[in-house]
């Protein structure tokens, strides 16, 4: 049976499932206005299944500012659009998403802390559209998610991930941590593995993500798709007034909603930039882009 490598070194690349009924906007289509997409593959068929395929397989279909945009855009137009009934996200190649870019974090070194704040808020939105959507979602989970790509999957209802797939939450290596994401990753996961993945920054497979929370199903690659079909076969029984408010009910019940999350996100959207603009958070991240070890590990 087919595994999908983890790690980042060596990934070959495989097609975005793209559903076959109507494409809403394609990477490469000659399209003018603030809305077109330049990252992602989004399409729907005739079920009203939304698939958001992120399509920057060169650089593991890692975050930037546009990425970011694009996926918060998409998510806004869901939320309103009756006929969009389920959201599956996904990546291109054997990659489901690095995190952050790299030339996005080359931008940030020398940014002010009021910049900082004001870039970690917009990455905050994304994650508060995709956890609060009223739409039940599907995180496809095709490769290794690092960093934001955990959040993304933390953020999502339903998490399906390949066998062999790796994960981190690499951020305190740099000297961050891992502030936006957070909110999500402990209700995923828990205190007790967050204390521990955000401190050791350490890498984990695909049976560990499975163990502790983060993933809900492991699946050889070839069977991905078909996982992806059953859950949203399930998904598509249930009335979708009655999954809407079924999701809502939860979040009532852990004592949450997208308002008080807005008042967190400040809190880690602060500290994310107060990070980054320290003389750790600065070495960890030029030291990152060097290719070196920062100065705090000694051999």
């Amino acid at each position: 049976t087919a595994r999908a490598r983890p790690g980042l070194v060596g990934l070959h690349e495989r097609p975005c499932p793209v559903r076959q009924a109507r494409h809403l906007q394609n990477v490469g289509q000659e399209s003018s206005g603030p809305e077109s997409m330049h990252t992602l593959i989004n399409s729907s068929d005739e079920r009203g299944v939304l698939t958001i395929c992120m399509n920057r397989p060169e650089v593991h279909n890692a975050f930037d500012a546009a990425m970011i945009r694009e996926l918060a855009m998409t998510l806004k137009e869901a939320d309103q659009d009756d006929a969009v009934r389920i959201v599956v996200i996904t990546g291109t190649g054997s990659c489901f998403s690095a995190g952050a870019d790299l030339n996005w974090m080359r931008s940030l070194v020398n940014a002010s802390r009021d910049e900082n704040e004001r870039d970690a808020l917009r990455l905050a939105d994304l994650m508060r559209e995709l956890n609060y959507l009223s739409k039940p979602t599907i995180a496809r989970i095709n490769g290794a998610a690092f960093g934001g790509g955990v959040g993304l999957i933390a953020a999502c209802d339903i998490t399906l991930a390949v066998e062999g797939a790796s994960f981190g939450l690499t951020e305190a290596r740099l000297g961050l941590a891992p502030a936006v994401i957070s909110p999500y990753v402990i209700r995923r996961i828990g205190e007790t593995y967050a204390r521990r993945y955000f401190l050791s920054a350490e890498r984990f497979d695909s049976h560990k993500a499975y163990d502790i929370g983060l993933v809900q199903q492991t699946v050889s690659e070839d069977l991905l798709d078909d996982s992806v079909e059953d859950n949203i076969r399930q998904l598509l029984k249930s009335g979708p007034l009655a999954v809407s408010n079924c999701k809502k009910l939860v979040f009532d019940i852990a004592g949450h909603d997208a308002d008080s999350q807005k008042i967190t996100d400040l809190k880690t959207a602060r500290l994310i930039a107060r990070l980054r603009v320290s003389a750790e958070g600065q070495e960890g991240l030029t030291a990152f882009l060097d290719k070196r070890k920062p100065g705090w590990i000694k051999d």
